[in-house]
């Protein structure tokens, strides 16, 4: 069944295109942040992160003039940046306890088998049967990765895990004020409150990071701007539900970065409990996209 309200000309092969610059550009993010650590803390690489975002997109956001930046929904906007702030610098202290660059990634990424959970508290929308297996699928996946009592599981996997659980509940956020507010709207309040909140963080571990490590941060700062750039474009050019599949490509990316940079080799258990995660995703998005608001069913 088709989207109702998908781009009224699709060009899905463009949107593939940008949809899957996009995710390079996050595992890029990601891969930055492992290399700058432990010279540069998580707190430090969170605040510029979004600040330089912030700068980099600002042309964007004044296109309309000030006052096409007022939201009527800032409560949701807080929700969505202190959840999405919080997802980040989990992912960055994951990666900065050493934790595999792939597996890091995934997990903070499994946002898609926690937001019906989410949803389910949040909206009362219980799971149906169907969406039942998609998350046991999903969460097996989960526990082969973690393979408990195997004595494989680094101290940063479960952070890495809480990472996605927070990512769920702020696109749960966000999702609900796409369907009031434009992407530049809502993409400048949350880089410039997850900025404000991330102050406290910067000054309690500011060192001054080394000129490799500026280039870093200008590298994730940078590459946070233009995943976002290409995802609306993406969404401009095909329907979310066609372009869902090619989300885990960040994951593929990911693990290419940490085989060629860090020599990380994932176990067979592993391998396929990212298949399980990446399958249990896919499905919880492709049938039942009601529960991932996250997702802009509009033309943006």
């Amino acid at each position: 069944m088709s989207d109702v309200t998908a781009p009224a000309a699709e060009h899905q092969g463009r949107g593939i295109v940008l949809i899957v610059l996009a995710f390079l550009c996050l595992a890029l993010i990601s891969a930055f942040a492992k290399a700058a650590s432990p010279g540069v803390s998580s707190g430090v690489l969170v605040f510029f992160q979004y600040a330089i975002s912030l700068v980099v997109l600002a042309p964007w956001f004044l296109r309309g003039g000030v006052g096409n930046l007022r939201t009527q929904h800032l409560g949701l906007e807080i929700v969505w940046a202190i959840f999405g702030l919080g997802s980040q610098f989990l992912l960055f202290v994951a990666l900065d306890l050493q934790t595999p660059l792939m597996d890091a990634v995934l997990l903070a990424n499994a946002s898609p088998l926690f937001i019906p959970l989410v949803a389910w508290v949040w909206q009362k929308a219980r799971p149906d049967s169907g969406l039942w297996i998609s998350l046991i699928i999903g969460f097996v996946g989960i526990i082969l990765i973690l393979q408990p009592g195997a004595g494989v599981v680094g101290a940063g996997t479960p952070i890495a895990l809480a990472a996605g659980v927070c990512s769920a509940i702020g696109l749960s956020a966000a999702g609900r004020l796409q369907l009031t507010d434009p992407p530049a709207r809502t993409l400048f309040w949350y880089f410039a409150l997850s900025s404000i909140l991330a102050i406290p963080l910067l000054v309690t571990s500011w060192t001054p990071p080394s000129a490799a490590g500026w280039g870093y941060l200008l590298g994730i700062g940078i590459s946070m701007a233009a995943a976002q750039v290409l995802t609306v474009l993406a969404y401009g050019q095909a329907s979310p539900s066609r372009l869902a599949p090619f989300n885990y490509s960040v994951v593929v990316f990911s693990a290419l970065i940490g085989w060629v940079v860090w020599a990380e080799v994932p176990n067979a258990l592993t391998i396929i409990g990212v298949i399980l995660v990446a399958a249990g995703g896919i499905l919880s998005t492709q049938r039942h996209r009601g529960l991932h608001p996250h997702l802009p069913f509009h033309r943006v």
